[in-house]
């Protein structure tokens, strides 16, 4: 089986503004929302190719609901923890000649609730491909992405990295001419 890892998934409201002016009142003419995140976004491509994928992070309030539910309307498998304090993030991407994006922060993410990432990640097999994908929040400890390997070192499970930079690791993996490579291969 496959498995996406994105620690702050987001619904994303894409929104198109002709002649864009800021401080008045502009009308769309055109609007999207879609589940998203570096993770997600593996997972709804690997469905579109006819791959099967489960899809592992956080979710916290109505926007988590809502992103799982959108995945699952893509044909995805998911398995996100719900925390407790925040709400899963919006992010709006404004299309008016360039694009604008504003990200929203996402949840706090507890000890307890990575906790609970790593067990779900303990119950995968040999054979199993796990791509741990996008940016680490500030309520997680840096190196997570490090942590997580070391943790599945030797159990016979691929893992892909898709962090767009080296930026998502601590400063000691980050180095690691073989961290540089792969992070070029996706």
């Amino acid at each position: 089986m496959i498995y996406t890892v994105t620690f702050n998934p987001s619904l994303d409201y894409i929104v198109r503004v002709d002649n864009f002016k800021p401080g008045v009142i502009n009308r769309t003419t055109y609007e999207n929302i879609l589940p998203g995140g570096k993770g997600i976004n593996v997972s709804i491509v690997l469905s579109n190719l006819g791959h099967k994928s489960v899809a592992l992070g956080f979710m916290a309030g109505f926007t988590g609901d809502d992103i799982a539910e959108l995945m699952k309307g893509f044909g995805c498998g998911v398995d996100l923890i719900r925390v407790e304090e925040g709400f899963s993030r919006i992010n709006v991407k404004l299309k008016s000649g360039e694009e604008t994006e504003i990200n929203g922060q996402g949840p706090v993410i507890t000890a307890e609730d990575i906790g609970k990432l790593y067990e779900k990640l303990d119950g995968l097999a040999a054979g199993d491909i796990l791509v741990i994908s996008g940016s680490v929040p500030g309520s997680l400890p840096r190196d997570v992405y490090e942590r997580i390997m070391q943790r599945l070192e030797g159990k016979g499970i691929r893992m892909g990295i898709a962090a767009g930079s080296a930026s998502a690791f601590s400063p000691d993996l980050a180095t690691r001419p073989e961290v540089e490579a792969l992070l070029q291969t996706f």
